[in-house]
């Protein structure tokens, strides 16, 4: 029987009314209406958008000259340049597949992914070129091309490549023809996993999402046009939430930075009125215990993203205190990075800074260019009830979660399971509908048949004068099963005993919840400032840990 809907007849899809949605389109877009407006600082170097897009049409002919094209995959180990700025474009342009690898990875693990991935080219900072020359070493098969990313900011490192970057994108054509994908879910970005145990998963990114979380990082942070963004945030973590093609749509500036350093963060801040940075809780800890001296001169308001699973509340509240515009926001790398954001309210501004702080520590509610955020049981899938007690896990649904695991079916439909993208994440829903997470699944540490969060545990350690940095994990105890170890990292110059610090617990906590060690020492973090809690997890199983 043929539809009787008159809305379906005669009105398809065609060339003038449907375009994929791809990221690609935004830098096109920039380059035509501010041409001359500078997209990327690195050091002495200022691009335009007109020169960044002709170089990034460069690279992609540059490329294609080489045999790449669509559904191949092009690796790159860089820092955040202007180089890592311009793959973001330069590598979907042919079809490919950009694989941004952590910089802070080992031969091995670097070694599975060229292999896992199928690299055909892999671009290489010369930083990273011994780690690199070990990887390639370790691959079966044919290797991929190697580009050297030659760069004035550092001096060193072996040449790889058979050539570098600079020559390998002056043999491409500016005018390189270029096209958005026939369909935008075809994939964009291939983001390893960081894992823990066994290998990495390799997260696929199709263009819609690329596209819809570079326009939802703007309207869900209410970032005005041409925004000076500092790149503390690496651009190989989630593509750096998707960053690179946010700046390019809000036709702002990108200043590049190859490491955080506290001196070097503030110093452009003031040389490039930087107004937008983005990163983990200890980049903004390291800010925040900077010397006074160094944050002299800032008068613009700097507005900073904020993730993690749970950023300290003394951390929010230091940012703030300091004259920074904080937002948090929570994501995975299969969210595109921010899914979610603490969107604020003007009536919280009445509140005291503790209240405030409190209010703005939650994971909150979905960006609004993601269906949904909830909690839900994970054995049931029935939603939990909104009364900020009762435990289940994150999950999300929407545009803004990865295509599935590269080469992976079984782990991908693990993850979508019941329709939804589960996190792993365990979160309590509040009254208000917002989002917040208390713990993720393996780190709660149950003692005695008491469930203890963590991340609580953290919030009050984070508080004491003397610690910069802390984590907290299950240390094996043969009477209550598993009890809270802690572990501290301490401001410069600060002094504290194991049993100040217990006193201190006591004093904000129930006493079952209270740290039974205390170890003191530079904690293990990833490349994205995350505490490594699986390596002390190991340390507490330890009998060094626990002598």
């Amino acid at each position: 029987m043929e539809s009787t809907n008159a809305y379906r007849q005669g009105l398809d899809k065609n060339p003038a009314n449907y375009v994929a949605l791809s990221p690609l389109s935004f830098i096109a877009r920039s380059a035509f209406v501010y041409p001359k407006r500078i997209a990327v600082i690195q050091g002495a170097r200022r691009y335009t958008w007109a020169e960044t897009y002709a170089r990034c049409r460069r690279l992609a002919s540059a490329l294609a000259q080489r045999g790449i094209a669509k559904g191949d995959t092009v690796a790159v180990m860089l820092p955040n340049t202007a180089a890592m700025f311009e793959c973001h474009f330069g590598v979907p342009m042919t079809g490919a597949v950009l694989n941004t690898l952590n910089t802070r990875l080992d031969a091995e693990a670097i070694a599975f992914m060229l292999q896992h991935g199928e690299a055909k080219v892999l671009i290489v900072d010369p930083e990273y070129s011994a780690v690199i020359k070990r990887a390639l070493a370790l691959l079966d098969g044919p290797k991929p091309i190697v580009v050297d990313a030659l760069d004035d900011e550092f001096a060193g490192g072996e040449r790889l490549g058979e050539t570098d970057y600079e020559s390998f994108i002056a043999s491409g054509d500016p005018d390189f023809a270029w096209s958005l994908p026939d369909d935008e879910w075809d994939a964009i970005s291939l983001n390893y996993t960081s894992g823990t145990t066994g290998n990495p998963k390799g997260v696929v990114y199709h263009h819609r999402g690329a596209y819809l979380n570079a326009a939802s990082n703007i309207v869900s942070w209410g970032m005005p046009p041409h925004a000076v963004y500092l790149w503390t945030l690496p651009m190989f973590h989630c593509n750096g939430w998707c960053f690179p093609w946010t700046l390019a749509a809000n036709a702002g500036t990108s200043v590049c930075l190859r490491k955080v350093d506290a001196a070097l963060v503030f110093a452009l801040i003031r040389e490039h009125q930087v107004t937008h940075m983005c990163g983990a809780p200890i980049v903004y800890g390291m800010l925040i215990n900077a010397p006074d001296e160094l944050k002299a001169g800032i008068e613009q308001r700097v507005n900073g993203l904020i993730a993690g699973a749970a950023p300290p509340a003394a951390i929010i509240e230091g940012a703030e205190r300091m004259g920074f515009n904080i937002t948090h926001v929570y994501g995975l790398t299969e969210t595109y990075g921010p899914a979610s954001v603490c969107a604020k309210h003007p009536e919280w501004e009445a509140l005291s800074i503790d209240l405030r702080v409190v209010r703005n520590g939650r994971q909150g509610v979905s960006y609004h260019m993601q269906e949904a955020i909830t909690v839900l049981d994970p054995l049931t899938m029935a939603p939990v009830p909104w009364d900020g007690e009762t435990m289940g896990e994150i999950m999300f649904r929407g545009n803004l979660v990865m295509k599935g695991y590269l080469k992976n079916e079984k782990a991908t439909e693990e993850s979508f399971a019941g329709g939804w993208f589960h996190t792993g994440d365990l979160a309590v829903v509040h009254s208000d509908g917002y989002v917040k997470i208390k713990d993720r699944s393996k780190d709660v540490i149950i003692s005695g048949g008491e469930n203890i969060s963590s991340l609580e545990v953290e919030d009050v350690l984070y508080r004491h004068p003397a610690v910069i940095a802390a984590a907290v994990v299950a240390k094996p105890d043969e009477k209550w099963g598993e009890v809270p170890a802690a572990f501290l990292e301490l401001k410069e110059g600060a002094k504290v005993t194991e049993a100040e610090i217990i006193e201190y617990c006591r004093g904000h906590l129930a006493r079952f919840k209270v740290p039974k060690q205390i170890v003191f020492g530079t904690l293990p973090k990833t490349s994205t400032g995350k505490i490594q809690k699986f390596v002390l997890r190991q340390q507490a199983r330890s009998a060094l840990a626990i002598e």
